[in-house]
C-alpha cells in the first residue's frame, strides 16, 4: 500500500512539473510584435491611380483557409481546432484566390492569413497570395505569433504566425504595422495579438491613397479594450485624412455594421463578443461606413462556427466592410454570396472614385 501511495505521489508530482513547465514556457515565450513597425513591400504593382476613375477594393477574412461549410470551431462551441487536412487547406486557399481573381479588385485586404501555423499544416498562405498576385504591390503585417498552445488537449491548435495581407495595383511606397490595445490578463493567450497596417499609394494628382487593413479582437471580454482599439484606429485614420490623403479602412471589425442585424438576417437575438453594434458615433469627423443596399440584399459576411453551416439556421451577420473618408465617392458596395464555401466569411467589395475636392 505504501509503495502504491509513493508511486501515486510521484505520478502527481511529475504531472505538476509538466504543467508548471508548460505554463512557464507559454508565459516566457509570449511577446507582442513591435508597434510602429515599417513593413517590406513586394510585388510589381505600378498602375497609375487616377482621381475621378472607378476602382474596386475587396476585403476578405480567409479564416486561414480552414473554414469550409462543414467546419465548426472549438472556441465558438464547435468541434475542431485545425483544418481538416493539408489538402483541404490548399483546396480552400485555391478557392479564395480564384474568388478574388473573379472580383478583379484594384486593391484588396485579407485577414487571418497564416504564414506558418500548426492549424493550417504549415502552408505558407502569405507566399501563396503574393505569388498569385505578383502583378500587385503587396505587404504582409504580422497580427500575432503564439507559442505552442496545447488546447484543446485532444487536438492542440499549436503554434501560429498569422497576419494581414494588402495588395494594390498601384505602387505601395510605404507601409507600417501598428499594434492595437489588447487584454493583459490570461485572455491574451486566447485572443492573441491584434494590429492594423497602413499603406500609402501615390495618386496622379499628387495626393495619397491610404489603405488601412484591420482585424479587431473577437474574443475579448473587456469592452474597454474594444473601445481602445477603435480609438487607436480612428487616430490613425484622422491623422492621414488631416494630412490631405484619401483614406479607406477595410477588414473584419468584429462588430455588427448594420442597424437591427437580427431583423435583417432573421436571427434569434444572440449576444456574442464579436457582434456588438459598431459605435459609429466614435468615428472621427469626415468618415462614414458605406452600407447602402446591404440591409436590402441581406447577404451576411460571416457565420457563427458553433456548427457546420446550415443556411437559414446558422447565426449570420455582417461584420466585414469599409470606412471611407468623405473625399471618396462611393458608387456601390456588396457582399458576394459565396455560401461560406472557402471561409467562414464572404468577401465584401466596394466600387469608389477619388474626388478632386479638399480632404478637409
Amino acid at each position: 500500500m505504501k509503495k502504491f501511495v509513493r508511486y501515486l505521489l510521484m505520478v502527481i508530482a511529475t504531472i505538476l512539473l509538466v504543467v508548471i513547465g508548460y505554463v512557464s514556457y507559454v508565459f516566457l515565450s509570449y511577446s507582442r510584435a513591435e508597434d510602429n513597425l515599417p513593413l517590406t513591400v513586394t510585388g510589381q504593382g505600378t498602375e497609375e491611380i487616377l482621381p475621378n476613375n472607378p476602382y474596386i477594393i475587396a476585403t476578405y477574412n480567409i479564416g486561414y483557409a480552414a473554414y469550409s461549410p462543414d467546419y465548426s470551431f472549438f472556441m465558438d462551441g464547435g468541434k475542431y481546432s485545425r483544418g481538416f487536412s493539408e489538402a483541404a487547406i490548399k483546396e480552400n486557399l485555391t478557392g479564395i484566390i480564384d474568388t478574388t481573381k473573379e472580383i478583379n479588385p484594384d486593391f484588396a485586404f485579407f485577414q487571418e492569413v497564416d504564414e506558418q501555423a500548426t492549424r493550417s499544416y504549415g502552408v505558407n498562405q502569405v507566399d501563396a497570395l503574393e505569388r498569385s498576385f505578383a502583378d500587385y504591390s503587396s505587404i504582409y503585417g504580422e497580427n500575432y505569433r503564439s507559442a505552442y498552445l496545447f488546447y484543446p488537449v485532444t487536438e492542440p491548435i499549436g503554434q501560429s504566425k498569422s497576419g494581414l495581407v494588402t495588395i494594390s495595383k498601384g505602387k505601395i511606397t510605404e507601409s507600417t504595422r501598428y499594434s492595437l490595445p489588447i487584454e493583459t490578463n490570461f485572455n491574451k493567450f486566447f485572443d492573441l495579438d491584434r494590429a492594423f497596417t497602413v499603406s500609402d499609394v501615390p495618386v496622379a494628382n499628387g495626393r495619397t491613397l491610404t489603405l488601412i487593413n484591420v482585424h479587431l479582437s473577437a474574443y475579448t471580454k473587456d469592452p474597454k479594450i474594444q473601445k481602445a482599439q477603435i480609438k487607436k484606429l480612428s487616430e490613425a485614420m484622422s491623422r492621414s485624412y488631416q494630412a490631405g490623403n484619401y483614406v479607406i479602412v477595410g477588414g473584419d471589425y468584429n462588430h455588427a455594421l448594420l442597424e437591427d442585424s437580427e431583423t435583417v438576417f432573421k436571427n434569434s437575438e444572440q449576444s456574442f463578443s464579436w457582434n456588438q453594434p459598431f459605435p459609429k458615433d466614435e468615428l472621427p469627423e469626415g468618415f462614414s461606413i458605406p452600407e447602402t443596399g446591404l440591409a436590402e440584399a441581406a447577404i451576411p459576411s460571416v457565420r457563427n462556427l458553433d456548427e457546420d453551416y446550415q443556411k437559414g439556421r446558422t447565426f449570420v451577420t455582417l461584420i466585414d466592410g469599409f470606412i471611407v473618408s468623405n473625399n471618396i465617392s462611393v458608387k456601390e458596395i456588396s457582399v458576394l454570396d459565396k455560401g461560406f464555401q472557402y471561409s467562414d466569411h464572404n468577401p465584401v467589395q466596394l466600387t469608389f472614385e477619388l474626388t478632386e475636392g479638399s480632404a478637409k
